[in-house]
């Protein structure tokens, strides 16, 4: 059959049993009709839901799932260019709009491109073939003669094609995503794979992006949240006399131990959160600082639960000759650290309410600001806006219940920007996390038994953090959430007899939260540190001591990428070097939840024999996470788990006394500074076939066990507590 076009309109198609058909239908939606038209559709379900072609056969792709400085948004837009054939420069990323964006789960888990991006992919593989079939069909041909170049149906004999702009310009797909629609071959990708430069940077880099700390709306006031004198203390007076005389000033709301001072522009509303008197009970129900351990121990266990269990440990610990190796662990109470403060701006208007925030979980928050305010959900919109980094979930979802009560009770748009003080003493924090480990070895070598116990707070029902102005406001709420920090408990390695247990604990110091890799980082920490330590009582070199015990093929592959990327000989005695500067290495691996992504690390370390302060001068990563949509962007993500890993491992450390948060500032909660940032030497392996596995944490999980067998290395200590301070290194070396 000839390429010859229709001579009929094809401003629109006919859409039956949820499958293109070429039937057009004449003439634009008019005014009124669009008035009637129903919302834009957020089903997973629907092609709709996640992609839009405009007249121009411009791509508009809406994710769930947002960037928080990851650069998903690029790889997102990668996936949707490739699998629909057309240029990068033709796709926009619409993010984290409850009212335009499918709800794809919380921005957590290393599950952006994994689960995210690959609903993306199968809704434009379904576009691209109810594309192609309409074509077909349309014009008499079979489907396998056509496809598709740089968004043009055309035939693969050649001839003029049919643009998409043509086909569905302007108007809906009314497709069922199809999950057995056909993918592209990956040897057929032009974008995917390739290290395309992220699309955000240039903004970021010349002052044009607008940040949430940027972002404004018209006539909006300002608002200053007056924090409790104690974590739990009740209001029991106050006055904003003063507060009056200041310019700008408007008033007050306050509701049970919830204050806020309102005005007209930020630096009144700081000055009013100054003035104002205030009076509060005592309130002293956090644990000793310095006996924080004993008070994890002493929790009420809700219950037990085993993550692992291989043979008969207990029967294994009884082996004839077998030495017993015994170690406890710790992993310090972490804030996020986030470097801008939290912000969030909220209107209501006619009933309805609208929040702007940097919440990586736009739609988690739409529902608990509609349960702290008794609305429908339908009547809440919360639209993602970037903001300074996250990984966890920090302030900002408080940040926009403020804004949003603060709205609600004034009917103005209103504008709260937390202050550092706000975002280190109030966001929800990593929790304490306690492991005793036992483990029986024979003369070989052979790990007969391993035994792991990890002291972890309980998770309720729902997945979510507790709302700090509900909280205060004695609104409804949810009970906090502290994440799926009992994830990677469990071990990659082929020991015979496996006992890995979870004491889920009834109560944590403070509202816990997810901080990037929660409890896979804490885990893994103990996990691969214990192994050394195994290997060491077995005098067996790290590294031939893991791929004894390996019996995966992927991960004894990146093992022995790693020995040859960083140059790793067999380790000697450990600590036995003279000088002022004693140098180590250390090495840690991962599969990480035991189902996916697959990281492997080499620290070089130095420390100080005098001081015992520590330093990380190179790590070198090799990183198998399947298909890879960007290198340059994952490589970005590496690079940004070891350094931020590194500062949490050598540095942070939450500090409080019986009532607050003490650490409110950089020099009460120091993070890594530049010329501590380690160098940084990445091997990527790709595998195009299989599909893409997350990539935003594993290597984090790793960086901390992977320091600690470095130190030892170099000093002979065993450093099993988070942070390695100096005189905890100094009171590790003496007792070694």
């Amino acid at each position: 059959m000839t390429n010859q076009r229709t001579s009929e309109s094809r401003r629109g198609f006919l859409k039956t049993g949820g499958a293109l058909v070429v039937s057009f239908a004449v003439g634009d939606v008019g005014a009124a009709a669009a008035a009637a038209m129903p919302a834009k559709t957020v089903a997973t379900d629907q092609v709709d839901g996640f992609l839009a072609i405009d007249a121009k056969g411009h791509v508009t792709v809406y994710s769930g799932k947002v960037d928080l400085g990851t650069g998903i948004q690029t790889a997102m837009a990668q996936i949707a260019a490739d699998e629909l054939s057309v240029p990068l420069d033709r796709v926009t990323v619409i993010q984290g709009d409850t009212a335009l964006t499918p709800d794809q789960g919380v921005t957590f888990g290393s599950l952006s491109i994994q689960n995210g991006g690959m609903q993306i992919r199968q809704a434009a593989a379904t576009a691209r073939d109810a594309l192609v079939s309409q074509v077909a069909a349309g014009q008499g041909m079979a489907k396998e003669t056509l496809t598709v170049k740089d968004g043009v149906v055309v035939p693969k004999s050649g001839g003029k094609g049919w643009s998409y702009a043509e086909l569905v310009g302007g108007h809906d797909f009314q497709l069922k995503l199809d999950p057995k629609a056909t993918l592209k071959d990956p040897k057929d990708y032009a974008i995917v794979g390739k290290p395309i430069a992220r699309l955000d940077i240039p903004d970021k880099v010349t002052g044009r992006f607008t940040y949430m700390q940027d972002f404004k709306v018209s006539g909006m006031i300002h608002a200053r949240v007056v924090r409790p004198r104690a974590m739990k203390a009740a209001l029991l007076a106050w006055n904003d006399f003063e507060a009056r005389r200041i310019p700008g000033y408007i008033g007050v709301i306050r509701k049970g131990n919830y204050l806020a001072v309102l005005a007209r522009s930020e630096w009144a509303a700081i000055r009013a959160s100054r003035t104002i008197e205030t009076t509060w009970s005592d309130w002293q129900g956090l644990p000793d600082k310095a006996k924080l351990w004993d008070y994890v121990r002493g929790v009420k266990i809700n219950k037990d639960e085993e993550l692992q269990k291989i043979g008969d440990s207990a029967e294994g610990m009884k082996t004839p000759n077998a030495k017993i190796v015994s170690a406890s662990y710790d992993f310090a109470i972490h804030t996020h650290g986030s470097i801008g403060p939290s912000c969030a701006i909220a209107e209501y208007k006619d009933g309805k309410l609208t929040v702007w925030s940097a919440s990586q979980a736009t739609h988690l928050l739409r529902k608990q600001v509609s349960n702290m305010l008794g609305m429908p959900p339908e009547n809440v919109r919360c639209i993602y806006v970037e903001g300074s980094g996250c990984y966890g979930r920090n302030g900002h979802e408080d940040a926009a219940a403020d804004a949003a009560l603060l709205a609600r009770e004034t009917g103005l748009p209103v504008r709260v920007q937390w202050m550092r003080e706000d975002e280190h003493g109030w966001d929800p924090k990593g929790p304490p996390t306690l492991f005793d480990y036992r483990a029986a070895v024979g003369d070989k070598g052979m790990v007969h038994a391993w035994e792991s116990q990890v002291f972890i707070p309980d998770r309720p029902k729902d997945i979510a953090v507790t709302l700090l102005p509900a909280e205060l406001a004695m609104l409804p709420r949810e009970d906090a959430h502290p994440g799926n920090i009992h994830q990677s408990l469990a071990i990659p390695y082929t020991f015979p007899n496996v006992k890995a247990t979870a004491h889920w604990l009834a109560e944590t110091p403070f509202r816990p939260s997810w901080i990037r890799t929660p409890g896979r980082m804490q885990n893994t920490f103990a996990n691969e540190s214990f192994v050394d330590e195994l290997a060491a009582a077995a005098g067996v070199d790290p590294l031939e001591f893991r791929l004894r015990h390996l019996n995966d093929p992927r991960g004894v592959e990146l093992l022995q990428r790693l020995a040859k990327l960083s140059g790793w000989s067999p380790r000697g005695p450990a600590g036995r070097q003279s000088g002022d500067v004693m140098k180590g290495r250390g090495l840690s691996y991962v599969k990480y939840e035991l189902v996916r992504t697959y990281v492997g690390v080499v620290a070089d370390v130095e420390v100080e024999r005098k001081t015992g302060k520590a330093t990380v001068k190179k790590f070198y990563v090799v990183h198998d996470c399947g298909q890879i949509i960007n290198p340059d962007g994952l490589k970005n993500q590496i690079e940004g788990n070891v350094v931020q890993t590194t500062s949490r491992t050598l540095l942070e450390d939450l500090q409080f006394d019986r009532s607050r948060v003490t650490s409110l500032d950089w020099k009460t909660y120091p993070i890594l500074k530049f010329p501590d940032v380690p160098e940084v030497a990445i091997e990527l392996i790709d595998r195009p076939a299989e599909k893409p596995w997350g990539a935003g944490e594993p290597t984090a999980a790793v960086v901390p066990s992977a320091i600690a067998n470095a130190i030892y290395d170099a000093t002979g200590a065993r450093l099993r507590s988070v942070p390695f301070a100096p005189a905890k290194v100094m009171a590790a070396m003496e007792k070694a």
